[in-house]
């Protein structure tokens, strides 16, 4: 085992990091998190949320994006490791897929659970 390295450290941020960027710059899928994301946090600002309210949207939020991430890499390895088209290989790309609409359900049922009382409220 490597001794520990500050050094090492931050460049495995910075692979992280690169990692982000790459999500930001190639999938469409992710700008539409982040805008639904954005919403979230205007709307909750406007609506006063309370910090349990934020805790459990910040969570969501989260867990989309990184669902997002990983759906991206799951997607990447398949097309390394089997680039002429395989039923099993189509499977695992619908598979991770299904995982980020299950998070993104999910993070909209909360979205609903906590703003809906609010909105009722304002009419």
């Amino acid at each position: 085992m490597a001794r520990f390295s500050i050094k090492a450290r931050i460049k495995s941020f910075s692979y992280a990091f690169n990692g982000i960027i790459f999500c930001l710059k190639t999938q469409h899928n992710f700008w539409v998190h982040l805008t639904a994301m954005i919403a979230v946090i205007v709307l909750g600002l406007i609506l006063n949320v309370s910090k349990a309210e934020w805790l459990l949207l910040i969570f969501a939020m989260g867990l989309v994006l990184c669902l997002e991430i990983v759906n991206t890499a799951i997607e990447y390895i398949v097309d390394l490791l089997s680039p002429e088209h395989k039923k099993t290989a189509g499977l695992a790309k619908d598979l991770a897929a299904g995982a980020v609409l299950v998070g993104a359900i999910t993070a909209a049922l909360i979205g609903l659970i906590i703003f809906t009382p609010k909105f009722l409220i304002l009419f």
